[in-house]
């Protein structure tokens, strides 16, 4: 099978490690001469290393579908009811993704390349968090270092446990239902599933440990991580263990500094991380893009590609309809649909929120995390505390920077909440969250009664809590890993 290895990219091109056979994704130990004590024997050494972290998270992997995180923001959407595929040949990207299938089948490769990704990512930060403090350097840099390994580490077993395991309930607690292997050491053995709760557990500890350390770091890039980001996925875990006052809390710290963007900026194309609001991205240089394995190659309007021209997408109608006309959000789709690059094929309720910096590069900044986000899990927090007015309040300050004729919301309990996941299903549109906002509110898929083609979609509707909710563990991580056990199937 395939063999994840402790992989890091010095500079932009030079990787140390392999890809071979016969191994588990788990087995991480180098066979190269090079030692991770000689890589990481000064922090100068391991500030390389971590650059190398921050270029992998977006590199092209196994086929064009499969450009790091990116790729894995169109699958998590296009498991929900609101991004829609238009194109049915069989060689449609992401259609088995879109009909719930590939998902199911131990053998594909995309559920192949997303639990290769994130354990490549944290094997990477294992490296870092495992040698740092015996390298020779300034302390500070130490920290910055260590902080920066722990939040990937954290953020990466906390996709992994949404997808590959059944959703955390508070009200279950102790979740003792299978997770995910927990790796905070590299090895050469198996691990076993550790609890949905223990991965929890380490994943909040790894976040506390890193907003420790990053505590007083000014960071140069948004590619890099600093305190407000850390808080910021604490938030996004918080709120996925229910935990709502936490979450309120870190969403409003995290959020500090990064000002929602005006509504020019809005309609620029969401590729540049300068943006004001943006705390989170990679950047990505025109000489280093990943041509048509990119995220902007399958969701830019501006950029011609065969997934462009033949299968531009499209957002749900219902949720279309339910923008106010006066809300800037509302010109991020056509009904009418958008004439793709170079005569390709015109579909109703295609999108242009997504634009490349230039239409002769499939290259764009690639977004993570925005303080609006951080606006939407505060207010969603409140209101599930039943603080209706405070809830309303932080609503409001997001909902009408979108839309000017936007007013203080009188809702109250659930329609209160309802109207605030419908917010964030209309702002973060394309940026990876509906699959799992689903799955943790416990929701039924319901696509049915919108746009989408039941040819293409093939699934319309799926039940809260059935198995299919749970993505399966690769075959060839069962073949290497006599420890892991299936989910089931």
């Amino acid at each position: 099978m395939k063999k994840m290895r402790i992989v890091f990219i010095l500079a932009a091109t030079v990787i140390l490690g392999t890809v071979s056979c016969k191994k588990s994704y788990l087995d991480t130990a180098p066979t190269d001469q090079v030692t991770e004590q000689t890589i990481l024997n000064t922090t100068a050494n391991a500030q390389i290393a971590l650059n190398g972290i921050h270029r992998i998270i977006w590199r092209q992997y196994f086929q064009q579908s499969q450009a790091g995180e990116g790729s894995m923001m169109i699958m998590i959407d296009n498991m929900g009811e609101d991004l829609l595929n238009n194109a049915s040949s069989s060689g449609a990207f992401y259609n088995g993704i879109y009909r719930w299938e590939a998902h199911r089948n131990a053998d594909n490769l995309d559920l192949y390349f997303a639990y290769f990704l994130y354990y490549r990512l944290i094997s990477n930060a294992n490296m870092l968090i495992n040698n740092i403090d015996k390298a020779a350097g300034p302390d500070a840099e130490k920290r910055q270092i260590k902080g920066e390994a722990l939040c990937y580490r954290a953020w990466c077993h906390f996709n992994l446990v949404q997808l590959f395991a059944k959703r955390y309930d508070a009200a279950a607690k102790p979740n003792t239902q299978p997770g995910v292997p927990l790796m905070v050491a590299n090895t050469t053995e198996g691990l076993p599933r550790a609890s949905v709760e223990d991965v929890y557990t380490q994943i909040n500890k790894d976040l506390d440990d890193a907003i420790a350390n990053l505590t007083g770091y000014n960071r140069s890039y948004k590619s890099h991580f600093n305190v407000n980001v850390a808080k910021g996925i604490k938030a996004r875990v918080a709120l996925t263990q229910q935990n709502w006052a936490l979450a309120a809390t870190l969403a409003a710290e995290a959020r500090t500094g990064f000002p929602l963007m005006d509504n020019t900026a809005y309609l620029s194309g969401f590729s540049d991380a300068t943006n004001s609001e943006w705390m989170w991205g990679s950047i990505i240089p025109n000489d280093q893009g990943t041509f048509f394995y990119s995220f902007f190659a399958f969701m830019a309007s501006n950029y011609s590609a065969n997934a462009t021209r033949t299968n531009p997408r499209s957002i749900n109608s219902n949720l279309y309809n339910a923008i106010s006309a006066t809300d800037v959000r509302k010109q991020l789709w056509s009904p009418a649909g958008v004439t793709p690059p170079a005569n390709g094929t015109k579909f109703p309720y295609t999108s242009v929120k997504f634009k490349v910096k230039d239409p002769n590069f499939s290259v764009g900044d690639v977004v993570y995390m925005r303080s609006a986000e951080m606006y939407l899990i505060e207010a969603e927090a409140k209101a599930r505390l039943n603080q209706d007015a405070a809830a309303a309040a932080v609503l409001f300050t997001l909902a009408n920077k979108r839309d000017p004729n936007y007013v203080l919301s009188t809702n109250t309990g659930a329609a209160l909440i309802n109207e605030i996941m419908t917010q964030r299903r209309i702002e973060l549109w394309g940026e990876g969250f509906r699959f799992t906002d689903l799955k943790r509110t416990n929701s039924a898929l319901d696509r049915t009664g919108a746009n989408h083609n039941a040819s293409i979609a093939v699934t319309l509707q799926v039940p809260a809590g059935d198995k299919r909710w749970e993505w399966l563990l690769p075959t060839d991580e069962l073949n290497a890993n006599p420890a892991a056990v299936q989910n089931p199937l």
